[in-house]
């Protein structure tokens, strides 16, 4: 159901590759809200994905551009603005990659080029997203900035590897960016720790289905599907918001929170 919870509102959606992906859902939900916002995502996963399947869909403009490249960066947010008519309003994050999660490299023995790879792409892009758009003013008042996390941050999860580590970096960078962009700008920058869910991204984590299903068991509510993160994530760019910044927000059905559940216990 459609409240317009963004209506006249602009931004920009990294990361959509499929149906599977919580940007695509996002996108959807914030098309049904009354945003308009342009897709963007790196040349080599537009290949892989359906992206212009989404923008035809949300009647949207995809703009490629690799995040850890300040070129792409300024070029993006510069277009983005030219094509929406004005500053923008919104900008989600929802960017992760590493390769040593893809060839199995385990956490002891890691490739270092590698993992500087995972640090660039999934934490450090939104710092680099954060400055150009600081510099070239493009955030209007009260904009918001959302990046999706998850709990691997602040607990251990031995088959997450450094993603774990690039997720800590992630949120450190939002709630620093957040200070400076909260007094610059009234700009609030805030990380959604979400429920582990179903993704191109995060199918590639060894053991993910069985940690679904522990999750599932260990969450008081089970776990947030998808498209409840998207709803989550744009009350986030609402108004609604407007005096939340520099959190990390758990939207995990009480995952965070919990030690140990009776289906658990039941199960051991």
């Amino acid at each position: 159901m459609s409240n317009n919870l963004l209506e006249g509102k602009k931004g920009i959606i990294f990361g959509a590759l499929n149906e599977m992906s919580i940007a695509w859902k996002v996108a959807e939900q914030a098309h049904a809200q009354g945003a308009k916002f342009v897709l963007t995502n790196a040349p080599i996963a537009m290949r892989m994905g359906e992206i212009n399947v989404l923008a035809e869909k949300t009647n949207s403009q995809v703009i490629p551009a690799d995040a850890t490249s300040l070129e792409d960066l300024e070029n993006l947010i510069t277009k983005a603005q030219e094509i929406l008519g004005g500053k923008l309003d919104f900008i989600l994050h929802s960017i992760g990659m590493s390769p040593n999660v893809r060839k199995k490299k385990h956490y002891t023995d890691l490739n270092y080029e590698w993992y500087k790879q995972s640090m660039d792409v999934s934490a450090t892009s939104l710092h680099k997203t954060l400055s150009v758009a600081m510099k070239q003013d493009a955030l209007n008042d009260w904009g918001s900035v959302v990046a999706l996390t998850y709990i691997a941050a602040q607990r251990i999860f031995p088959d997450y590897n450094d993603m774990a580590d690039a997720k800590s970096l992630l949120e450190s960078i939002s709630r620093s960016f957040g200070y400076h962009y909260g007094i610059a700008k009234k700009v609030r920058v805030n990380t959604i720790s979400q429920s582990p869910t179903v993704t191109t991204a995060g199918s590639g984590v060894e053991g993910f289905d069985k940690f679904i299903s522990y999750s599932e068991k260990m969450s008081p509510l089970g776990n947030a599907s998808a498209v409840a993160c998207a709803d989550y994530c744009v009350a986030m760019f609402s108004d609604l918001t407007r005096y939340v910044t520099m959190q990390n927000l758990f939207h995990d059905g009480g995952f965070s929170a919990t030690g140990v559940t009776t289906e658990v216990m039941d199960k051991m």
